[in-house]
């Protein structure tokens, strides 16, 4: 991020309220990708991850409009937890995961088209193709902080301090949560390992 619109956004200048909003429109078009691609791994659906990523933002602006720089000392790593914790909250809600289970298309579709194929035939992307619609699966399978642990950690490379920092959770945690999820996706893509 750009650190003069940071600074600017963070400022918190109440006397010039208009200029904070520019500064504010700024920063979240500069964060709003990153967020919005963090939120379609975690929910895994297009529309959910919309929602999600406006809720963020309206969160986001809440939040400085009451507190200021005060409350946030690093801004993307703080929007990330945002980000997180709306959707962790929309994971666990029973009205979501009722909604998941019988959706026509719970985004796997949609994440298939997104994902390039190197294959130089149509029989290896087919393979490739099936063997993503598993893994898909297999994720689902997953508990809501078992599945961002492994994205976190697989998908966008944290470490388990960060990720420990962003879910508030001891880095020991993160790790048990980690071992639970390679042993379950073990378990549910075991015969796809080479013998």
């Amino acid at each position: 991020m750009d650190m003069e619109v940071e600074e600017a956004v963070l400022a918190g200048n109440e006397a010039e309220p208009r200029m904070q909003r520019i500064d504010f429109d700024a920063w979240m078009a500069e964060e709003q990708e990153r967020i919005f691609l963090l939120c379609m791994r975690l929910l895994r659906n297009r529309d959910e991850a919309d929602s999600a990523t406006q809720d963020v933002f309206v969160e986001a602006y809440r939040t400085l409009e009451k507190h200021g720089r005060s409350r946030i000392l690093e801004p993307p790593k703080w929007l990330t937890r945002v980000a997180f914790n709306t959707c962790y909250n929309r994971m666990r809600s029973k009205r979501w995961r009722f909604w998941q289970r019988h959706s026509a298309n719970a985004c796997g579709d949609d994440l298939l088209r997104m994902i390039p194929v190197d294959g130089p035939n149509q029989e290896d992307a087919a393979a490739a193709r099936d063997i993503r619609r598993r893994l898909e699966q297999a994720l689902d399978q997953l508990s809501a902080r078992q599945r961002t642990v492994f994205i976190f950690r697989h998908e966008d490379e944290l470490s388990f301090e960060e990720i420990a920092g962003i879910m508030g959770l001891d880095a020991g945690t993160a790790k048990a949560h980690m071992a639970r999820a390679i042993k379950k996706l073990r378990e549910e893509l075991r015969d796809l390992y080479v013998r």
